[in-house]
């Protein structure tokens, strides 16, 4: 039945890489058709972000209602936003040395056109870190939910672990409970997969239609020059940091997560995998603790390909509007695009506006150049959500690590292939990772239940 299992799951796969090719012949042979695509793409994706409440909830509250001190749980998460910020720093410097060889935008000369786009996108940009501070409040516990804001469901879902922390024993049944209806979210997910081959036809062959070659082939450096720094980050500095601290090839880590990153090559957006990498970090034997509080945060902290879009593109705009940053207004803006970074979920288009936010505030002169990136901006949120994606996968190994949750030896049973994911209930029923071991008494009934609960549906 496993193998069954996995070949209906390669199958579903194979589509979607189909499906992309498809979108792309016709977004070349039919623009006009392409663009009214467009919905497909978008609803598959709105169907994904109707599940991330749901799943964050439940994983954070299972995670921190099985942890015997609350001080374990504000240690992995002063940790996780530590790191975020340094790597944070990293892209975003990167970013900068790499703008400064390439000089992307010497010699274009911006439109009017594109100042009228630029205009747009800084027009809905300009919200206030108080602003976004606020936000994180939801205005009822449940509008987290249907706000679709991952910061405020990631508040209600650690103020309701707590609260189940304090019960005790009398949080049991409780902690069951929401077990169970995780299996059902990501049952649910499981179902929503099967329309990805729709989706990523859909989101391609419209991407395709309205961008067109010409965009492309004049604004070919930046695009390259992106891709190229996103790769030597993600190998270069990720894979050594995973290497020395966890002992971890990145390779084999990103060959694990293969199918994610193509379900975000296929969207152009790195939320569309988010629940699937909070159940395979926890396959791969990073305790759900870790997991339920590094993956959702650094959905929107630790955003390192955004950070490296947003130094690039700065200077692009810069030297295609006749006037380049000085050394001493890279750096001003490198702090700034520190904190104006931290927020930007992964979603399409929300680099873009994040980078039009960020020179409003900072050098409001810059902003119609914006309009250049827009052409282009599609294409290279690909790499921007697949770098941000490896970022918090590495990040929550790494934090794991460091915490002493992260289970080694499985990891390297998992990552050869010894031990399958299960793709139908994308639940890992059977592995806590390391902090079960110092969970109190009533959390083991619950997951010995659903283990039962596996069994008997025999998966």
């Amino acid at each position: 039945m496993a193998a069954a299992k996995r070949d209906r799951t390669h199958y579903l796969y194979i589509a979607v890489i189909a499906a992309v090719l498809l979108g792309i012949l016709v977004g070349f042979t039919a623009p006009g058709v392409a663009v009214e695509l467009k919905p497909l793409g978008t609803g598959f994706v709105d169907l994904i972000k109707m599940m991330i409440s749901p799943v964050i909830f439940c994983t954070i509250v299972l995670g921190v209602g099985s942890v015997r001190k609350a001080a374990k749980v504000g240690a992995v998460g002063g940790l996780a936003l530590g790191y975020f910020m340094i790597m944070s720093t990293v892209a975003l410097a990167i970013g900068l040395v790499v703008g400064n060889i390439l000089e992307p935008g010497s010699g274009l000369h911006i439109t009017e056109a594109a100042r009228s786009a630029g205009a747009a996108q800084a027009g809905g940009a300009s919200e206030s870190t108080t602003d976004f501070l606020l936000g994180i409040i939801p205005t009822t516990m449940v509008s987290a939910f249907t706000e679709g804001s991952v910061l405020q469901t990631l508040l209600i879902a650690l103020l309701a672990g707590f609260a189940i922390q304090a019960m005790g024993s009398s949080g049991e049944p409780i902690l069951r409970g929401i077990g169970h209806i995780q299996r059902l979210v990501f049952r649910i997910l499981a179902m929503i997969m099967w329309a990805a081959p729709v989706g990523a036809f859909g989101a391609i062959a419209a991407v395709v239609g309205e961008t067109g070659l010409d965009a492309l082939k004049s604004l070919a450096m930046i695009m390259i020059g992106f891709y190229v720094t996103c790769a030597l980050f993600v190998f270069l500095v990720l894979g050594a940091l995973l290497r020395v601290v966890s002992g971890i090839n990145i390779l084999s880590l990103l060959k694990y997560l293969g199918r994610e990153f193509l379900l975000i090559l296929s969207t152009s957006s790195s939320e569309s995998a988010l629940p699937r990498l909070i159940a395979k970090m926890e396959h791969v034997g990073v305790s759900k603790p870790v997991v339920g509080i590094t993956v959702p945060t650094g959905y929107s902290f630790n955003l390192d390909g955004t950070a490296i879009y947003l130094t690039m593109s700065s200077l692009f705009i810069a030297e295609a509007m006749g006037d380049p940053l000085s050394i001493g207004e890279q750096l001003s803006l490198l702090l700034f695009m520190i904190i104006a970074s931290k927020g930007a979920a992964g979603v399409t288009g929300a680099g873009l506006a994040t980078l039009a936010g960020g020179l409003q505030s900072h050098r409001p002169e810059l902003v119609d150049g914006v309009g250049l990136i827009v052409g282009i901006d599609r294409f290279m949120s690909e790499a921007r959500a697949m770098t941000n994606f490896a970022g918090n996968a590495v990040a929550t190994v790494l934090i794991g690590t460091w915490t002493k949750e992260f289970d080694k030896e499985r990891a390297e049973q998992v990552l050869a292939g010894k031990i399958p994911f299960d793709e139908k209930t994308l639940v890992d029923d059977g592995h806590g990772g390391p902090a079960e071991a110092e969970a109190p008494a009533p959390v083991e009934p619950a997951g010995a239940d659903l283990d039962k609960g596996r069994d008997k549906a025999g998966v």
